[in-house]
Order: structure tokens, then sequence, then C-alpha cells
């Protein structure tokens, strides 16, 4: 039957409840699915059915939602070319089955050091097992995201690609190596495989639906950058939000600076759901600009561009464009030669990392330049040399539900005095300091999560490990859960320091825990006795009554500090299990690992 002829293409109705801005992006969709179903041909013959794609497996694993973003901004970049993407997180590896793929493209970020992120951990425990299946049949290649300020830069990424050519696998294109302004080599990275994907037809995809389990399919994974959930604003075009509440969280005494923010979102039409992060884009301090351009001998008043060849005055530069807080390798080497700085130039090299961390710990870039005395750059130079300044992630701690319109954070403010000056974080200090209340705009979007998220049942228990300001996404879900009249038990853990002090949201969190919202709240105030007592140890005091929740059904929830908080609390649950229930160290691990699998035990780790 063929279709019959239609001369209009869809758009909304004026009455229906959208923005300028979404209408504009909605009826730009419809047109495009429009044009795609209804395609014209070059003799102008409409197109009565879909035309035969090669199956395309898009997989993506991420630890803050990037690459999810990325993953399906391919997807959609391949439907237009003739394929028909398919697209799995790296964990569903089973699902995906590698060894009937024809094509992969693998794309990671790094997570700690050097290890894949918490949602492509199965697939590597996997795929670097010795059972692991050989995959001559496959062709990939491997685009890794990281961060040039870690030691095991796009570790990840690097063990992927290394590890599917021992199996046999075919590399497409080199490894691509991203930083953390990742857009512009991801995208020549992208532009060089196209051509190699299309030029490269699978052997036995023709006639077959991508969505069969026998079917041959071609791979993508990716991992890591971030997924607005509004439909006009995003990393690269914020939308302007106003501060509405700054509050200090801690009392007096406290060593520490945590700040509630509250930001208002009204005419944004930016959504979000608990579990999200918010990105913020501050500017740097003046008085550190100030600092610099002394340093640099610059009045402030020169002209430079950025990468994107948008130009301004180096002052300007200096606020809003680029990192001042970190020096770049290529600066560090650039000024070390030129002082002829033999100690520095030393550590220059891949053995002595750890000491050119160690001797970079606490310096900013004007400690570098005055490190090198007497070294003078161009301003064109000087800019050329750092790197752009990047947006911040924060959790969000508030239920849209219980705050319309509005966006909460918990910010820890970072204060500290190295090399005989004070130091201040860059987004942090910015909000608690310099963003004046209902005026300075605060460049603002949603980057949604799908990896961190209270149980879609709410009589599901959960279990919540958050000290600090880990609290943040765990304040959200039990607002949530107020709002939805969930029934599930609730356990929280919380530390600090100080509990007459550090005790953040004491008495929303006693509230909750007196009527009930709250089934346990367990604390931990490290400095309110001679032996620290942290998150961890209270998991191990009541082991028993963790092992039997989990043993009934909860998830199992922690936020804060990776490196070693986070880490901590792994090694705490492994102990509850084969303590309290029974288990070897091996059946432990597997344990632990099938909770994963199952989305019962998620992290929100920086």
């Amino acid at each position: 039957m063929s279709r019959p002829e239609l001369n209009f293409v869809p758009s909304l109705p004026a009455s229906a409840p959208f923005t300028p801005e979404q209408r504009a992006w909605l009826n730009g969709f419809l047109a495009g699915v429009f044009q795609e179903q209804f395609a014209v041909d070059e003799e102008g013959r409409r197109s009565d059915g879909p035309q035969t794609k090669s199956p395309l497996l898009v997989m993506f694993g991420s630890q803050t939602g990037t690459a999810e973003n990325l993953a399906k901004k391919f997807a959609k970049e391949a439907a237009k070319k003739n394929f028909e993407p398919r697209v799995l997180p790296l964990n569903d590896f089973a699902q995906a089955d590698l060894t009937k793929a024809a094509r992969l493209v693998v794309i990671t970020s790094t997570w700690g050091d050097g290890d894949p992120p918490d949602n492509a951990v199965g697939f590597w425990s996997w795929l670097n097992s010795e059972s692991a299946p050989r995959l001559e049949n496959l062709s990939f290649a491997v685009l890794g995201l990281g961060d040039k300020s870690y030691g095991d830069f796009c570790g990840a990424g690097k063990k992927f690609d290394q590890r599917l050519a021992v199996l046999g696998a075919q590399r497409l294109i080199a490894l691509g190596e991203c930083d953390v302004d990742y857009e512009t080599t991801a995208q020549a990275w992208r532009d060089a495989l196209w051509p190699v994907l299309e030029s490269k037809p699978a052997s036995s995809e023709s006639g077959i639906s991508p969505a069969s389990p026998s079917s041959t399919a071609t791979g993508l994974l990716i991992t890591e950058s971030p997924l607005a959930s509004s439909l006009s604003w995003s990393r690269t075009h914020p939308f302007a939000a106003r501060l509405k509440t700054n509050r200090r969280l801690n009392g007096t005494g406290s060593a520490k600076d945590t700040r509630h923010f509250e930001i208002v979102l009204d005419g944004s039409g930016l959504n979000y759901e608990v579990g999200d992060a918010l990105g913020v884009l501050p500017t740097n301090c003046p008085v550190l600009v100030e600092e610099l351009l002394a340093a640099l001998g610059c009045k402030g008043e020169e002209p430079v561009r950025d990468a994107r060849g948008n130009e301004s005055t180096l002052h300007e530069a200096l606020l809003k464009t680029f990192v001042i807080t970190q020096a770049s390798p290529p600066l560090i080497h650039a000024a070390a030669e030129r002082a002829n700085h033999s100690e520095l130039l030393a550590l220059l090299v891949p053995e002595q990392k750890a000491n050119l961390d160690k001797w970079l710990l606490g310096r900013d870039l004007v400690d570098v330049l005055r490190a090198c005395p007497g070294v003078r750059f161009t301003p064109t130079e000087f800019t050329g040399l750092l790197r752009p300044l990047q947006l911040r992630l924060y959790s969000i701690s508030s239920s849209l539900k219980m705050h319309p319109g509005e966006v909460h954070l918990t910010v820890a403010a970072v204060r500290y005095e190295a090399h005989g000056r004070a130091k201040k974080g860059v987004a942090s200090c910015w909000l608690a300091d310099r963003v004046t209340l209902n005026e300075t705009p605060v460049p603002v979007f949603v980057q949604t999560s799908h990896g961190f998220r209270p149980p879609t049942d709410g009589a599901t228990p959960m279990i919540m490990v958050g000290p600090g300001t880990g609290i943040a996404p765990f304040r959200a879900f039990l607002e949530e859960r107020r709002a939805n009249g969930a029934k599930g038990r609730n356990w929280l853990f919380f530390g600090d320091q100080q509990r007459a002090c550090d005790f953040l949201y004491e008495e929303e969190l006693t509230a909750m825990a007196s009527d009930g919202l709250l089934t346990r709240l367990d604390l931990a105030f490290s400095r309110d006795q001679a032996e620290k007592i942290y998150v961890q140890n209270r998991m191990l005091e009541h082991a028993t009554e963790l092992w039997r929740w989990l043993d009934k059904g909860a998830h199992f929830y922690v936020c804060g500090d990776a490196k070693r908080m986070a880490k901590d609390v792994d090694a705490a649950l492994h102990r509850v299990i084969e303590q309290a229930g029974g288990k070897t160290p091996e059946q432990s691990a597997e344990y632990i690992a099938k909770l994963k699998s199952e989305k019962r035990y998620q992290r929100d780790v920086y």
C-alpha cells in the first residue's frame, strides 16, 4: 500500500505549553522526522519504506554522564549515515554479544588511577579475564577521555585498546586521547573514523535486525560527556540563572566552610531528577588575575584570542576563559626552559611524574612564574599555553517536586594557604564570595545521570553513605521519597569532623529520623573522640543489620571522595558481606559484582 501524498510539515499548535526556544527546537525536530520518513529521491519520487541500514552497536560507560551524551549524539549521526544504531551501557556486554559484532568503537573515560568508570567495571573484568573470547571478527577503534592533570591519562581507553588487539580484534584507527576540553579532539577523531566505518562493511549484516540477539552488530563504546536535560541549555549554551540563597552550614569553631546554595531556574524550562548534577561555569578570582598580570609584567589591556578565535583583552581572558589555578605541562616546560631551571626541567620526564606532582602541589600560575624569575611571555604566547576554564559539576541536593523552579547545591568552599599565599577554589569561592544574590548571572545546565537514581519501586529499601558534602544527593533522594509518599525504609550513614559544628542539615535530618522518613541515621564524627571514627567504621559496627537489609533487596549508595572514602566504604562493604553474610572473599566479590549489575550498588564519587 502506497503512502498518500503529503504537502505539509507538522508543527506544534500555538497553544502548546512551551517556551519559544523549546517550540523552535521541537518544530525543527518534527520537520527532520517528517523529512526522513517521507524522503524524496533525486528524481522526485517519494520513498515508501525504510532503506536497509547497517546495524551499529553503540555502547557507553561513564562516571559522570558525559559519555552517554556523546554516545547518543554519535547514534543520531550514525542514523543519518545509513546505520541502524543500538545504544547500550558497557556493562551490558552480554546483551551486546561482541563475539558476533562486526565493528566496535570504544570511547571511554578514566576513573581513579587508570580504572574504568563504574558502569564499565564489569565489562573490563570480562574483557581482561582468561576466559575472554577471541574477537578476530571484530574491527575496533578507541577514543579515551581524560584529564592530563592526573597520572594515568586516558588509562581506561589505553587498556581497552590494547586488550581488544590482544584478543585478535583489528584496529580501525589509532587510539584517540582527549583532555578535559575534549570537543575539538573528539570531533576530529569522529571525522577520521566515519570514512573508515562506512568503507568497511560487516560480513554478515545484510537483512538482520540489530535488535535480534543473533544479529551481527557494529559496536561503539563511549564514556564521559554531559547531557543537558532541557531542549536548549547545555555546557556550551548555559542558562543564566540567579542565586537566591547562600547559607553557611557549618557552625562556629568549624575548620570548614560548607554552603547551601539555592538557584532559581525561572524561565529556563530546565528540569532535573534526583541523582542529576548541575554544571556551573564560574569566573576566576580577580585578585589572582591581578597577581598573574603583575607576574607577567602585563597591563591586561593587551588583545588575545582563545582557541576558537574569539578576541578579548588579556585581563578578560584570564578572568573568564583560561585555567589560572593550575599550570599546564606545556607552560611548565616553557617557563623552566626559558629560566634554565635545571631542577624543574629534571622533573619533566615521565619517570618523575610523582615528584613533579609533589612539586606542583598547591602551586598556581603565579607560583610557577615566581619559581622561574625573569621569564617573560608575550600575551599571545602565554594564553596559547593555557587550558580552557572548565565548568564544575555538583550533585543536586534537592527534589524538584519539593522545590519547583529551584535547584539546591551543597558545596564546600575550598580555602587554604600554600607557598606563602592564600588559595581558593575557583567555583566554590566564586559562588560563596562573589556572586551577588539575585543579581550576578550564574551560567548553569543540567547533566543527566542514568547511573545514580533511587529505586523505581518506592517500597525498596535504600542504604545511603554520604559523609560531608556527600550528603547532597541523599537529601534529594529523601525529599523525593517524601514527595512521592514512598514507603520504603531509608538508612543514612553521615559523618564529618565535629558534631557541634559540622552536622550538615542537622535539623532536617533529625526531623526525618523523628517522623520516620529516615528509618536509621548513623553518625560518625571523626574528631569528637581520641580515635577517629568514620562512616565505614559505623558500617562494620552494624554489619549484621546491614547484611539483613541487603539480603532483603536494599539498594546501596555512596557519594563523596573517590580516592579515600569511596574505596574504604567499598572495602567495608566486602567485609560486611563476608562476616555477616558468611561468605568467602571470592563470594563477597561476586555478590558485590551482582549488586552492581543489578544497579543495586551505585556511586556518585569525585
